[in-house]
């Protein structure tokens, strides 16, 4: 059958209008498939996405906990510490920063002063009594038993001359003492304590002179038989006294500031004694 030619043009128009439409269908296609990515990309930014999450890995669980740690060291820190702390750490620190000082020992000197009584003590007694100061030049006019007093009228090169029995006996075999002393007592840098000890062989009269401000605590602690006098700085006994009773101990305030004396006496034979002064 043939075709007119009017419905020739309506075929054409109609074959053109399919083909452009097939033309956009295939653009718009290609233009979708641009703007969606593939499929294959969406692992990608899947990994992305959860990587930003908190996972169970090990590094993620070492990295969290830091952070309170952190704070509640800081929160520690920033606390105050009880007083308590501060009170025994300082003790400890005086208790280091000062130790004890050990008392200083006060002995009278035995030389350089003249002699006035000695007793013998002679290893192998008893001891010669010359009639001159030497060995070879002289006689033996006499002998002494140990623990004898004698009276020493003389000194010479080592020898003794001694009024009964007269005659001349060697220093060395004997003990004595210098009569009379008067010696100061200083105590340590820091210290506070001294102890006096010595003998007094014959009469004579030790005396220790120690000094003290108006208000200080002065204690003697007696070791020995004999309790020293204590006396003010104007000559005032203050304790001590040997004529009433022989104490162990005394502690009083000083009334004034001045030289205190710690004094010892003997009227014969002597004595020893041993006794501490503290001032504080």
């Amino acid at each position: 059958m043939s075709l007119k030619t009017s419905q020739i043009i309506i075929i054409s128009l109609a074959g053109m209008s399919t083909a452009i439409g097939v033309a956009w269908a295939t653009i718009q296609s290609g233009s979708m498939e641009v703007s969606n990515p593939p499929l294959t990309e969406s692992p990608v930014s899947d990994k992305k996405t959860i990587s930003a999450v908190p996972t169970t890995s090990p590094e993620s669980q070492k990295s969290e906990p830091l952070e309170p740690k952190k704070e509640a060291i800081e929160s520690q820190k920033s606390e105050p510490q009880p007083a308590t702390n501060s009170a025994v750490e300082s003790s400890l620190i005086a208790g280091v920063s000062k130790p004890k000082v050990e008392p200083i020992v006060v002995t009278p000197p035995n030389s350089g002063c003249k002699i006035s009584m000695a007793v013998v003590k002679d290893p192998n007694p008893p001891l010669n009594v010359r009639s001159h100061p030497g060995v070879t030049d002289s006689k033996i006019v006499g002998t002494l038993k140990n623990n004898t007093f004698v009276s020493v009228a003389q000194e010479q090169n080592g020898w003794l001359r001694i009024t009964e029995p007269p005659g001349w006996i060697a220093k060395n075999r004997t003990e004595s003492s210098c009569p009379n002393v008067r010696q100061q007592i200083n105590f340590r840098p820091g210290g506070d304590e001294a102890i006096v000890k010595g003998r007094i062989i014959g009469g004579g009269s030790h005396s220790y002179i120690i000094r003290a401000t108006n208000g200080q605590t002065m204690t003697v602690r007696n070791r020995k038989d004999v309790f020293p006098q204590i006396l003010t700085p104007n000559g005032k006994l203050l304790a001590g006294d040997p004529y009433k009773y022989n104490p162990t101990e005394w502690t009083g305030k000083m009334p004034v500031t001045g030289n205190y004396t710690l004094q010892l006496d003997s009227n014969f034979r002597g004595f020893e004694y041993e006794f501490s002064v503290r001032v504080r």
